[in-house]
């Protein structure tokens, strides 16, 4: 019977392969069970979840996973903290837990030491948003938008929403939160992460430590002979630096073929792999959506503030979490001590509404510039060709490309942008309506608005039309 059923599983993965190549078939098995192995361990370990829901909720977010997933073990060790999923003979993956820096997949090699940030850390710049109790929706209509957005649809797919928290003039003014998550539990942003690290290249602009429209400074594209010696910071953040990764825009079992996933799932370096890739495509030609831009921006992140796993903790800390009062972050990294930035930061959905708030307030918080001046603009201000709308570490509704035209059909202001994570996972500021929206689910991609967040935009802006709570204490 396991010889059958480990025949079927191949043949699935062979099938899936046509048109692909056969040499990117034999990364899906491990691609599939890296990135179950990398999801439930964090979500196990660092936000207290139940396995075998997220395996299910995760599963079912992503097309054609069941056609692997079904004959994959997953074990979770509790007492080592650690994760091992297998796929019949064809994979195994292994991730594991260690206190205040999360979940890392271990592939053979050594995982790099990382500790947790120290104690003293700056001041929080920023009010408190909240009491430390639940926050009620304040208005009969907001509570309407909410009860919306937990309602879940008479047949597939299902939203999953675990968490919605609604800030107005720096305040939340509703939040509610799904069985088993609550005020105090991380959640996993995924693709929402590249937005922070859009800040902190941003913050590294500030203080003259990198350039946006510079060449960026990486060690293996520096001969002039090498047309990646042309990549700046700038097309790394928009997408638009060519590499010949694939692409990251879709969660599906298709997906798993694409060069950028073995990157993420079977690579101990991940940065170094991606710097290996040659050019599909003329620096700032072509726009193409894939994680190794933003895994490429974290080792420059690393390298500029002082070339050590830790300094990038603690530069992560230092400027931007700790003054936005954003305390219970969790930055996970590759095996090679660089932080993952395209998909693995956890944060409670309050304090990545913190994080909006930051671009709400044009990065500037109690007073003291955290953004440079003009950047906030600069990450909203549409990339030409992305027919998402997407800026520079944001998705935006400031052109006319479809998902902007999309959005705004169904209800969402033009001057929204937003950091966006895959199934469902979101962070909108409307300057328009001085509003910050974060929610977070398990939801699949497609259909369009099958999470339902194109409603809560529109709802919420409705009912908050008119409610002035500046100044409020």
């Amino acid at each position: 019977m396991t010889r059958r059923l480990f025949l079927i599983a191949t043949s699935a993965i062979v099938l899936s392969a046509l048109g692909f190549g056969i040499a990117r078939a034999r990364d899906v098995p491990q691609v599939a069970t890296g990135f179950v192995a990398s999801v439930v361990c964090a979500e196990t370990f660092v936000s207290g979840l139940d396995p075998a829901t997220v395996l299910t909720e995760t599963t079912d977010a992503m097309p054609g996973s069941r056609l692997l997933t079904w004959a994959m073990t997953v074990h979770v060790d509790r007492s080592v903290r650690d994760v091992t999923v297998s796929l019949l003979r064809a994979s195994r993956n292994h991730a594991v837990y260690r206190d205040g820096v999360g979940c890392t997949l271990e592939h053979g090699d050594a995982i790099a030491g990382l500790t947790v940030p120290p104690a003293e850390r700056a001041p929080a710049l920023l009010p408190a948003i909240a009491p430390s109790s639940l926050v009620s929706p304040a208005t009969p209509e907001l509570n309407a938008a909410l009860g919306r957005a937990f309602a879940e649809p008479d047949a597939p797919p299902f939203r999953h929403t675990h968490a919605v928290v609604v800030l107005k003039d720096g305040h939340v003014i509703a939040e509610r939160y799904a069985n088993g998550y609550g005020i105090d539990t991380p959640l996993l942003g995924f693709s929402a992460t590249k937005s922070v690290i859009s800040a902190l290249i941003g913050i590294l602009v500030r203080e003259h430590r990198l350039a946006p429209h510079a060449p960026v400074p990486v060690a293996a594209w520096q001969h002039q002979d090498d047309p990646r010696h042309a990549i700046t910071v700038d097309q790394l953040l928009r997408h638009t630096a060519g590499l010949a990764l694939g692409s990251s825009l879709e969660a599906s079992l298709l997906s798993a073929l694409e060069p950028v996933n073995r990157m993420k799932f079977g690579e101990s370096d991940m940065a170094a792999f991606a710097e290996g890739f040659p050019l599909a495509t003329a620096p700032g030609k072509v726009w193409n959506y894939h994680d190794g831009n933003y895994l490429i921006l974290s080792q420059l992140i690393r390298n500029a503030s002082g070339g050590t796993p830790d300094d990038t903790l603690r530069f992560a800390w230092q400027e931007l979490f700790a003054p936005l009062g954003m305390n219970n972050v969790t930055l996970q990294a590759d095996a090679s001590g660089t932080v993952e930035g395209s998909m693995q930061m956890m944060a409670p959905a309050r304090d990545w509404a913190r994080f909006g708030l930051l671009y709400l307030n044009d990065g500037v918080v109690g007073g003291e510039r955290i953004l440079p001046e003009g950047w906030v603009d600069y990450s909203a201000a549409p990339t030409p060709h992305a027919f998402v709308g997407y800026g520079a570490g944001f998705w935006t509704n400031r052109d006319d490309s479809f998902g902007a035209r999309h959005r705004i059909d169904h209800g969402w202001p033009r001057d929204a942008f937003f950091a966006k994570g895959t199934m469902g996972q979101y962070v909108i500021v409307i300057p328009s309506e001085h509003l910050v929206i974060a929610r977070f689910g398990r939801t699949v991609n497609w259909p369009l608005d099958a999470d339902g967040v194109s409603d809560l935009v529109s709802d919420v802006v409705k009912a908050t039309k008119g409610m002035n709570l500046a100044g409020r204490e």
